[in-house]
């Protein structure tokens, strides 16, 4: 098959398109032929050699952690899919990547939403796992109000809207260029920065019961303060949140409270009640500017990678 692959860390030069070898649906797994796929920060994070320390990485690799496409395999034990069904999931966590490719294996799907292109589904699995586990960990439940620290993001948008059908009042922080992009998911924007409790003030009289920081830029002290407490805060995104007492989320190796998460968010999106806002759409060719896109940290919505 061919596939976007690099074999050692480094700029986003190092991604090429080229021949890769096939992977196969195991015991419990589909395979895809993928149509689209997302990209993450932890994608160029990986690709950097950022996270060496932390996670190692069999060259040449694949990136790309969520994909859409048709199944074309089905693995022993797995029910209810068939060859020729439209999903969208995820790979599995131990493989860190895989599905910037012409096939690419999952491990937790749900069928594709008949409102969302291919486009659309494969940006969206990372992003509904991401926020699912973060909404768990903060127990967000009805009548609560999250505030979302760059809330114009993949991760934000996603969280924003599975909290309102969750039944909170969701605030977003965002640039006043992205205010209005907010609103459309019933989020109240407001502005970043220094001074934001006072700003907050006026949007939650009786304050803010958790909150997401999904910009990594520093602002956890604040946000702890706004929340009362680093019980009540969640980074994906500050690798500094140890020392502040906040929860680091991210992906654990096996069944992920976040897998659970796939097929409810297919059912909502089928409803009119989620939708994925595309930042920016990249052929496979182009890989390697959609990493650049992605590293530049002003998405706004998803960026994603087509495969003919």
């Amino acid at each position: 098959m061919f596939a976007a692959q690099y074999h050692r860390y480094g700029g986003s030069e190092v991604l090429r398109v080229e021949e890769a070898e096939e992977p196969h649906a195991g015991p419990g797994q589909v395979r895809v032929a993928v149509r689209a796929t997302g990209v993450t920060p932890a994608d160029w994070y990986l690709r950097s050699g950022m996270l060496r320390g932390i996670l190692t990485l069999d060259f040449p690799h694949i990136p790309g952690v969520d994909a859409a496409g048709t199944v074309d395999e089905v693995g022993e034990g797995v029910t209810g899919t068939a060859v020729g069904d439209e999903v969208f999931g995820l790979v599995p966590f131990a493989d860190r990547g895989g599905a910037a490719a012409q096939y690419a294996v999952l491990e937790a799907w749900a069928p594709k939403p008949r409102s969302w292109s291919f486009e659309e589904a494969g940006g969206a699995a990372g992003n509904i796992d991401t926020a699912t586990r973060v909404l768990e960990a903060l127990d967000a439940t009805e009548g609560m109000t999250l505030l979302i620290e760059g809330a114009a993001g993949g991760v934000g948008t996603i969280t924003a809207q599975l909290a309102r059908a969750r039944g909170l009042t969701v605030i977003g922080t965002a640039s006043e260029g992205n205010h209005g992009f907010l609103e459309q998911f019933g989020v109240v924007p407001v502005a970043y920065g220094v001074g934001l409790a006072d700003r907050l003030a006026p949007l939650a009289p009786h304050g803010v019961d958790v909150v997401l920081d999904a910009a990594g830029k520093g602002s956890l002290a604040d946000l702890v303060a706004i929340a009362g407490g680093p019980d009540r805060v969640v980074t994906i995104a500050d690798f500094d949140a140890d020392r502040h007492g906040v929860r680091f989320c991210r992906s654990a190796a096996g069944e992920s409270p976040g897998w659970a998460g796939l097929p409810p968010a297919a059912g909502l999106a089928d409803r009119g009640g989620l939708t994925v806002p595309l930042h920016a759409v990249f052929p496979l060719a182009e890989a390697a500017g959609a990493h650049d896109v992605s590293a530049s940290g002003h998405a706004r919505g998803k960026i994603v990678i087509t495969v003919p």
